[in-house]
């Protein structure tokens, strides 16, 4: 079983309201062979919602305590942001997923890629927060952009 951002399956949950539909992600869904999430609804946190990114480090920062999630207009939603990974990691778990598809460049989804935190559209290496959690627990996390290089 595959467990997919909620986002790449179409469905309406990104910050602004939209989505990110990937064809052969849906078609996943569609058939049961892949699970939507979304770590920041999971969270506690709405849609739509100000843009977020993590500053002073990366998800592995922001799960050790020296980074956190804020919001555009300075609001830490750093909590949201663990609450929802640790949701992730459960349903991960429940559906025995054997690869994890997350929408990169996410504060909580990124693989690979993420904001910088200065909320000017520069990315950085480094993993979201849910990313950064379920690699931890053994988990293969991909990005979107990876996924469709394996297909």
């Amino acid at each position: 079983m595959i467990l997919v951002s909620s986002c790449l399956a179409g469905l309406e949950v990104r910050y602004n309201g939209t989505h990110c539909l990937n064809e052969k992600i849906n078609k996943l869904v569609e058939e049961n062979k892949a699970v939507t999430i979304c770590p920041e609804l999971l969270g506690g946190l709405s849609t739509p919602r100000e843009p977020a990114e993590i500053v002073g480090g990366d998800g592995d920062d922001v799960l050790d305590g020296n980074a956190k999630v804020i919001e555009k207009s300075g609001k830490d939603v750093t909590d949201f942001y663990i609450k929802g990974a640790y949701a992730a990691l459960e349903k991960a778990k429940e559906i025995n997923a054997t690869i994890v598809v997350l929408k990169e460049n996410s504060p909580s989804c990124g693989s690979s890629m993420i904001y910088n935190g200065q909320f000017v559209g520069h990315k950085v290496v480094g993993n979201g927060v849910t990313s950064a959690l379920l690699k931890r627990n053994g988990l293969q996390v991909i990005s979107e952009e990876q996924f469709m290089e394996s297909i």
